[in-house]
């Protein structure tokens, strides 16, 4: 069987935790018992702590450890799963400059025979392998709600937060708090079959169809920036945003020429005025579609748009959902 070892720290979410060691004990165990069937276990799993101590939780659990990751053989271990940071970031990578430092042997590694997933992490334990520097030049994901904070720590890492799950060579990420269970049916198709991934997710009752963040995100502010025309004209923006506005109207009231509009709105905050007006048009549409029954056809009116297929597949593109199924599932 194969052996996935879950780093345990003070901070860490609980259910990050205790929720991936369920469903990798259980892969081929709780489908058998359902049908009166042998179970066949695929994996053993150890969580692993700074001197084997016990884990605090953030949500005041305590959990007992099975030993120190120092104890594991990093050159030989199947997979290394890093949950979810519950605690204020900053204060859980300043307290484990020794985890980060572990994790860092796993860098001038090169054993991910067939392709094989060796580091993971859920949410916001992605900020721990960019801290060690696993994810330099990879494609990752994390929280979409610290995205903006982890682009700016870390610009070296290809950071995809609308995806909720991304594998890049032996390294392989999970989006929000709660995307372990993604992550786990993910990892033991990878590691064990597809059809013991199947299984589990059908005894579990888990949507083992999503794949993006995209409708649980919400618009980023995209304000960390000093540059205060451009914020007096995201101001505007966000006010007026139902109105017929061009790139040449934008110029005229920011006081700058349409280069110089492009290019210092595309520095402060990384995207095109365009781009940000589109999706500040889709977030007032969500609203909408989350809080009233207006039709589709009025929203679309409302947020500035006029021809509904168009605003459609605009939708679509920035949440992954088409109008009508976003009020399905998010609408009160």
């Amino acid at each position: 069987m194969q052996k996935v070892s879950i780093i345990g720290f003070d901070g860490a979410l609980a259910s990050a935790i205790t929720g991936v060691i369920d469903l990798f004990r259980l892969a081929g165990v709780t489908w058998a018992r359902i049908h009166g069937e042998q179970p066949v276990p695929h994996f053993t799993t150890r969580l692993l702590t700074r001197n084997g101590d016990p884990c605090r939780c953030i949500n005041g659990i305590t959990l007992l450890s099975d030993g120190s990751w120092d104890e594991l053989d990093t050159d030989n271990a199947d997979l290394v799963i890093v949950p979810t940071i519950g605690a204020p970031i900053d204060q859980v990578l300043s307290s484990n400059n020794d985890l980060i430092a572990w994790l860092g042997q796993f860098n001038n590694q090169n054993n991910s025979s067939a392709g094989q997933v060796r580091v993971a992490s859920n949410c916001t334990g992605a900020f721990l392998l960019a801290e060690a520097g696993l994810l330099n030049g990879k494609e990752a994901t994390t929280h979409w709600g610290f995205s903006n904070g982890f682009r700016q720590r870390y610009p070296l890492v290809n950071l995809h937060p609308d995806k909720l799950v991304t594998v890049d060579g032996d390294i392989a990420c999970a989006g929000g708090g709660m995307a372990w269970w993604d992550l786990g049916i993910h990892l033991i198709e990878r590691h064990a079959d597809a059809q013991v991934a199947r299984e589990l997710a059908k005894a579990f009752v888990i949507d083992a169809g999503r794949n993006s963040q995209a409708p649980y995100s919400a618009l980023q502010s995209k304000r960390y920036h000093s540059d205060p025309i451009i914020l007096d004209l995201q101001d505007w923006l966000e006010t007026h945003y139902s109105e017929t506005i061009t790139l040449a109207f934008l110029a005229t009231l920011s006081g700058l020429t349409s280069r110089s509009l492009m290019r210092r709105f595309k520095l402060a905050t990384g995207d095109t005025p365009t781009g940000y007006l589109q999706a500040i048009r889709i977030e007032a549409a969500r609203a909408h579609l989350e809080n009233s029954r207006v039709p589709v056809e009025e929203v679309t009116r409302l947020v500035g748009y006029e021809d509904v297929s168009s605003f459609s597949r605009l939708f679509r593109k920035h949440t992954g959902l088409s109008p009508g199924a976003y009020r399905s599932r998010f609408g009160r």
